[in-house]
């Protein structure tokens, strides 16, 4: 449904990613690691043999050079069957682009190649339990000792991924207490440092991925830790979340649309008062509407991805494309179990699980009422 809107090379590289997950990775992989709360692991070392780790990552530093369009592309084929599972692998690689951009050159050398073979992960951490969508209010705080390491003190939380193993969490830290975003610095910590305590949460969604909440209480990290200078942590937050918004939008497209075709396919086989379901009008309006919204949430998705390709400031349409494409998921979940009745309510129908993520969808990553709130800032009237 997509060959209209890109080009053949595009096509061919989503339709790649697509047998991919229908090949190699499978839905009963997906569900199965859903079912148990268990970190895609083999999945993951899959991904990165094929060197889908590194597709943004610029050719001089050991990656594929691709640009932000084809990682979304990526992205949508990673969310088909389910947006924990494209988390897995879009929260490291978007967070490994931190380094790329700010990091040391020692920083590189440490950190890139050993990413790209899929030997570590990355995770992000910026909410805590005072700070969500106000991030500058961030309390975590980060202190130079006479050594000159960082000694940390405070809780974060809804970091996912974070207790995966071999992971290092980008932490968005405090490291003056005066100055509201310029006092705001990100460290690499990697999540076995001694002293940090991390609890993976019964959440209702990410089961697999996994979101956690993390303490530390005078954790020390050394000086070589920080990411970028000294109060730059708010220009590497605020350009992570462009970053982001972009992958995730296509995602949910990709989730969105498997949730269509299964309620499409469902009600073609369901037979009810001696016909298919698919034969009652009210049926298949609701999956037109569906189809109709997945194919706009696409569009919004698609253009975002291209103008950040091309380095055309996107906030307002990368905003626009993490909220439609987000409510657009959770409409069609939602008209898939209603579209499937009690079988829906089974984790062997899947759709229960594309459900539940969509509910997180419309509060990870900038909730939509936070993205309306962007969006409208771009809509006043002399700039």
């Amino acid at each position: 449904m997509t060959s209209n809107f890109l080009n053949e090379s595009q096509a061919m590289w989503l339709d790649t990613v697509n047998r991919f997950m229908d090949n190699e990775i499978t839905v009963e992989y997906v569900r199965k690691c859903d079912m148990a709360r268990e970190y895609p692991y083999e999945a993951y070392e899959k991904i990165a043999r094929e060197g889908w780790l590194g597709i943004l990552i610029p050719e001089e530093d050991g990656g594929a050079g691709g640009d932000i369009f084809d990682y979304s592309l990526m992205a949508e084929g990673l969310g088909k069957y389910g947006f924990d599972f494209a988390c897995s692998v879009l929260v490291p690689t978007f967070t490994a682009m931190n380094i790329i951009k700010f990091g040391t050159d020692e920083q590189k050398r440490k950190y890139v190649k050993p990413f790209i073979e899929g030997k570590i992960r990355f995770s992000v951490s910026i909410s805590e339990p005072d700070a969500g969508s106000d991030a500058a209010t961030t309390k975590t705080r980060a202190r130079r000792d006479a050594n000159g390491d960082w000694i940390v003190s405070g809780q974060k939380l809804w970091c996912s991924g974070a207790a995966a193993k071999n992971t290092t969490i980008a932490m968005l830290v405090r490291t003056n207490a005066e100055d509201k975003h310029g006092g705001l610095s990100v460290l690499l910590i990697p999540n076995d440092t001694p002293g940090l305590v991390i609890n993976k949460l019964p959440t209702l969604s990410r089961h697999a991925t996994g979101t956690t909440e993390i303490f530390l209480d005078e954790v020390r990290v050394p000086g070589d830790a920080m990411l970028g200078k000294e109060g730059l942590g708010w220009k590497i937050i605020t350009e992570h979340l462009e970053l982001e918004r972009c992958s995730v939008a296509a995602a949910y497209v990709g989730n969105a649309q498997q949730a269509v075709t299964a309620a499409v396919r469902y009600a073609h086989e369901r037979i009810q008062f001696k016909q298919p379901i698919w034969d009652f009008q009210v049926i298949r309006h609701m999956l037109a509407d569906c189809q109709t919204q997945v194919d706009a949430a696409r569009l919004l998705a698609y253009r975002a991805a291209q103008m950040a390709a091309a380095h055309v400031p996107c906030s307002r349409e990368g905003s626009m494309a993490k909220l439609y494409g987000s409510e657009t998921l959770k409409t069609c979940a939602m008209t898939g179990m209603q579209v499937l009745g009690g079988y829906a309510n089974l984790p062997e129908a899947d759709m229960e699980r594309y459900l539940r993520e969509s509910v997180q969808s419309t509060i990870g990553g900038g909730t939509s009422q936070i993205q309306k709130t962007i969006i409208a800032k771009s809509m006043r009237l002399g700039g």
